[in-house]
């Protein structure tokens, strides 16, 4: 069964970094998207269970949606420009 949860809408100052999704029980399956429709990347930071911290730079105008198994942190960073768009995560057994 998949838990859809509310779209975020994340407007974030240079520099910042804020999580948007922690699940610290374990983890768990999730789908993560996110539209960046700033002028300027976004990473989002992929934190699981027994793997190392992974980061994937979302360019300007542009989206991602990667499957993670066993997620425990999704966040977003920004670097000398703001960023603003939509995180959504969707978690599931699968």
């Amino acid at each position: 069964m998949a838990n859809l949860l509310p779209t975020q809408i994340f407007s974030l100052a240079p520099e910042v970094g804020k999580s948007y999704y922690e699940n610290l029980a374990g983890g768990v399956n999730a789908s993560v998207t996110v539209n960046n429709f700033s002028d300027g990347p976004v990473a989002l930071v992929i934190t699981r269970v027994n793997a190392p911290v992974v980061t994937y730079v979302i360019p300007p105008v542009n989206s991602l949606t990667l499957s993670v198994e066993l997620l425990l942190v999704a966040a977003l960073l920004t670097g000398a420009l703001p960023a603003f768009g939509t995180i959504q995560v969707a978690t599931s057994d699968f």
